[in-house]
């Protein structure tokens, strides 16, 4: 897979190059029939008198629209000592405003079948809905209501359960996990204090604790008025209607105060700075170095993307030869250019196998740079990295909120939403010359910030001369409730409006189903092959899925058919790994193998005009494996360090003893598809062969195919494969689950220190293939399906005490599982668990009329999103193809989800939901929270290990 990217994007969207070109400088063409030098698609930008900067773009393809506010306000404009308003202000907006009630922003939006969210980074912060085209108006109303009517609901109640959440959306996603301070410690040092970078974007623990309800007034009169925003508007719609409502719903809000736009502030160094932190949750050591460089746009900042590309990534990159291949410390360095809106910085990323010296490692990266300066860099080397322009560009532009984000991004950055031409003009004009030219300017004998995260304990691996970093650690302290002092309930203040605001627009008839028309043909060699003919984008998006995969490994050797997946793409008999990457790259495409508990799968996607020769590719990596054994010893170790990684990763930790605790110990679910580092270590080449010339088999397969090409063409490009592939009789082995419950049973995993508890509650389900799975999908939607589920309303939105909670059915064909979820604050953990238990349990009395109208809207309604990407369509085709579903199996559901009725969905939360005997595991602190439930009334209490086994409370670090 390919990791050059030319630009950060927003921190919540896939990282692809797309961009967009105005209507004015359109050369004609459809964009269907552009090529690289003409990527483009029509928009028109103009803006409204209160400096709404507006940006359309129509797309007819799907009847769905996609709306995205972009304000120009991110981390960059906090003030040292109030960090994390721009995180904390995303939040708020959330919550209600005057006109739209408490937590009704995404109970509107799913009601009408639509989906939202929002994002915050250094630069930016975007808020999105992507809803059937008849809710249009329904949008323009949230978006503008928050933009213009919101200030005078900010409560300090609201507040402060938003200060929890984000709180614990920073305990979750950094100080829970491994190298989660790593960002913290390098920015801190690299910019100076002060400076817009130099703390993070989720703000200081005590910054977010001392944010007042007057900051954040203060904050948002501001920067959130109209004429600091973008407005994009994407989609099905008549451009004529959404002018008025745009006018209608914005025109109106006044232009607060100007914003100045941000200086370019990039920092130099004046001497290395080497600093380290022990870390409670890594089991590796991993070393970064990190340059300051420039900001965006630059030219220098697309060489620096080139030179980062061309240093870490494929078997031919100087760090790879060093580090990976000679020296065997790593099994895969990284190297990239981050530039930002007002200053850039160049990173080498590295985690090292088990116990490596981080002095050794430091060596080998001086030593890649001394052969990058001898080898230089190659006309291949700049042709591969510019191949995959064009593929980027198609897959961006799959979607119309794909299309939203960057036609803002470039309207707020460069100042027109039409920047593409521009860009991949600065992108394709990068010479070899200028890759050289920065890497002396900005790397070479230039000083850096140098980090050495190693596990606790270790500080013999940390390079030589490091200093301690002064993370600071939260501690674990007893649940206080937030005081907010009671006021008498006001009526809400409303700012004067041209209309009345307080009701909600009519959304008219919402589009009906329109499944696509897909194929299916049987090949000769018994290979399945299914197929959906999409023409909107030159891609073809594919996958080859293998039935098997983990459910055929011998458990004594576990691990087998997840190196099946790496080993066959590193080489064929004809390529060695280097020249299939290369192969590869020079396309443009991406091919990848991944294993599932119950598969392998080869998925790919590549240009229109590349297919067959993408293909021609798939079917020399499927039936001519190279078996490297040094790429085996590689793969070995890669596979080895990621277990012990995960070792100390609580929410993995949490899914392989879920996984253990309910399958037994005899089925393969009760182990993770890695395998052990036991299990690994003993794995030889003949076992992968064994698996290879026992299991692969066109009897046991299925090819799928989306995009622009034509049941002819697949077929013909897959010809190959019924050609060459001969049939096997594959056996899939039936497995017995034998760990039946008849309890409620609490399981408690010993996480020293862990900052939150991450809790699963379940048992086994139902398969896939019963007849009440759906159903009782549908049926578990207003409990934890999604954001307006009950658990999560009560865990995140009243209590606080959670970054999100959530529940739900996992199924195939062996029996899944019914599971509640979430990662708590650490002093919460018994309290938590005790809600969701509650919560089940009376979810089983039934839910309100009101509750299953809003199900059934948001699920019904939503299919009208289902369709639009390659990706979408491709999932669907797996689906169907897995389970044997008739091709418009998506129209039963719709039926099975209008029918369900208040008795129905009672009669199956009591017939799939059942409290009493399920499994409670929690992952967190012991000395902290264990104690407190053997008072909380379940059967039994047991205490384990990381690897699932009950130890006793003496075992445990006090």
């Amino acid at each position: 897979m390919k990791k050059i990217k030319f630009r950060l994007m927003v921190l919540f969207m896939p990282l692809v190059m797309i961009a967009f070109v105005s209507c004015e400088s359109m050369t004609g063409k459809d964009i269907g029939e552009t090529d690289q030098d003409g990527l483009s698609i029509d928009f028109e930008k103009y803006e409204l008198e209160n400096g709404l900067n507006v940006v359309l773009h129509q797309d007819s393809s799907d009847p769905i629209v996609s709306v995205a506010i972009q304000y120009g306000v991110g981390s960059n404009r906090e003030k040292k000592g109030r960090t994390g308003f721009a995180h904390l202000f995303e939040h708020m907006l959330f919550q209600e405003s005057e006109n739209v009630g408490q937590d009704q922003f995404f109970k509107k939006i799913q009601d009408a079948g639509g989906t939202l969210n929002g994002g915050t980074w250094q630069d930016g912060t975007i808020y999105y809905e992507v809803v059937p085209k008849n809710a249009l108006e329904m949008v323009m109303w949230l978006e503008s209501d928050r933009m213009g009517y919101l200030i005078n609901t900010v409560t300090e109640s609201a507040f402060a359960n938003q200060q929890e959440v984000v709180q614990n959306e920073k305990r979750q996603r950094v100080d829970n996990n491994p190298y989660g301070h790593t960002n913290w410690v390098i920015d801190k040092h690299l910019y100076p204090d002060g400076h817009p970078y130099s703390w993070q974007v989720i703000g200081e623990l005590e910054d977010l604790q001392n944010a007042t309800v007057e900051d954040v007034k203060e904050f948002y009169d501001k920067y959130y008025g109209p004429n600091n925003a973008t407005l994009v508007l994407a989609g099905d719609f008549d451009k004529d209607e959404a002018k008025e409502l745009i006018e209608k719903y914005f025109g109106e809000i006044k232009k607060r105060q100007e914003v100045e736009p941000l200086e370019v502030q990039t920092v130099t160094l004046d001497e290395t700075k080497r600093l380290y932190h022990e870390d409670n949750f890594a089991t590796a050591p991993q070393l970064n170095m990190v340059w300051p460089t420039v900001e965006q746009y630059t030219k220098d900042a697309y060489a620096l993307d080139f030179l980062g590309e061309i240093l870490s990534d494929g078997k031919t990159a100087p760090l790879y030869k060093v580090l990976v291949e000679e020296k065997k410390v790593t099994s895969q360095p990284y190297a990239f250019n981050g530039a930002a809106q007002i200053a850039g910085k160049f990173r080498i990323m590295v985690t090292a196998n088990a116990g490596v010296d981080l002095d050794s490692l430091e060596a080998g990266i001086n030593e890649a740079f001394t052969l990058f300066e001898k080898e230089g860099v190659t006309e291949k080397d700049m042709e591969r990295i510019k191949a995959g322009l064009e593929t980027d560009f198609y897959n961006g532009i799959s979607s119309v909120l794909g299309k939203s984000f960057n036609l803002a991004q470039y309207d707020v950055f460069a100042g027109d939403p039409g920047y593409i031409e521009k860009d991949i003009a600065n992108i394709k004009a990068v010479t070899k010359e200028d890759v050289m030219r920065v890497y002396e300017t900005y790397i070479k004998g230039k000083p850096y910030v140098m980090t050495s995260f190693v596990p606790k304990g270790q500080v013999e691996l940390i390079t030589e001369n490091s200093e301690k970093a002064e993370v600071v650690e939260e501690e674990i302290t007893e649940n206080v409730e937030t005081e907010v002092a009671e006021t008498e309930q006001e009526e809400i203040q409303k700012t004067p409006s041209s209309f009345d605001r307080s009701v909600q627009p009519e959304m008219g008839t919402a589009p009906g189903l329109n499944v696509p028309d897909s194929w299916i043909v049987e090949m000769d060699n018994q290979l399945e092959a299914y197929g959906i003919e999409q023409n909107e984008i030159p891609l073809v998006t594919f996958s080859l899925v293998i039935e098997g995969g983990h459910l055929l490994d011998d458990l004594n050797k576990n691990g087998v058919a997840n190196l099946m997946s790496d080993i066959l793409m590193e080489g064929t008999a004809n390529k060695t790994p280097a020249e299939l990457e290369e192969a590869i790259d020079l396309l443009g495409a991406n091919i990848n193998m991944y294993t599932t508990n119950e598969s392998i799968v080869l998925r790919g996607n590549t240009l229109k005009r590349n297919f067959d020769e993408t293909m021609a590719l798939v079917q020399e990596i499927l039936l001519e494996p190279r078996w490297d054994e040094k790429e085996l010893e590689r793969i070995k170790t890669s596979t080895i360090n990621s277990i012990k990684r995960n070792q100390a990763n609580p929410e993995r930790i949490a899914s392989e003893v879920y996984n253990k605790i309910l399958y037994g110990e005899g089925h393969p679910f009760a182990y993770p598809t890695l395998g052990t580092e036991e299990s690994v270590e003993a794995i030889t080449m003949q076992d992968l062969k064994d698996y290879y010339n026992k299991y692969f088999s066109p009897s046991v397969s299925r090819f799928h195919v989306v995009g622009d090409v034509s049941k002819d063409e697949a077929l013909a490009a897959i010809e190959g494969l019924e050609e060459k592939w001969e049939a096997k009789e594959v056996s899939i082995p039936e497995f017995e689950i034998t760990n039946t419950r008849d309890k409620a049973s609490l399981y408690f995993v010993d996480v020293p220190n862990a900052k939150q508890s991450v809790i699963n509650i379940g048992y086994i389900a139902l398969p896939r293939t019963s007849e009440d799975f759906f159903p009782a999908e549908v049926m578990n939607y207003k409990l934890g399906g999604s954001f307006s589920g009950n658990v999560n309303l009560i865990l995140r939105e009243e209590k606080g005490y959670t970054y999100g909670a959530r529940s739900g059915f996992s199924g195939s064909k062996i029996p899944g599982t019914f599971t509640a979820s979430s990662s708590v604050r650490t002093n919460t953990t018994g309290e938590s668990v005790g809600i969701f238990r509650d919560e089940i349990a009376k979810y089983k009395e039934g839910i309100t009329p009101e509750d299953l109208e809003f199900t059934k809207n948001a699920l019904i309604k939503s299919n009208s999103r289902r369709f639009e990407t390659q990706n979408s369509l491709l999932g669907m085709l797996q689906e169907m193809s897995a389970y044997d579903l008739d091709p418009k199996y998506i129209e039963k559901e719709e039926e099975v989800i209008g029918a369900l009725t208040l008795e129905q969905h009672k009669e199956l939360a009591n017939k799939y939901l059942d409290e009493s005997k399920m499994a409670y595991l929690v992952v967190g602190d012991a000395a902290t929270q264990f104690e407190q439930f053997k008072e909380m009334g379940f059967d039994e209490v047991k205490l384990l290990n990381k690897q699932g086994e009950e130890i006793e409370l003496e075992d445990v670090k006090m």
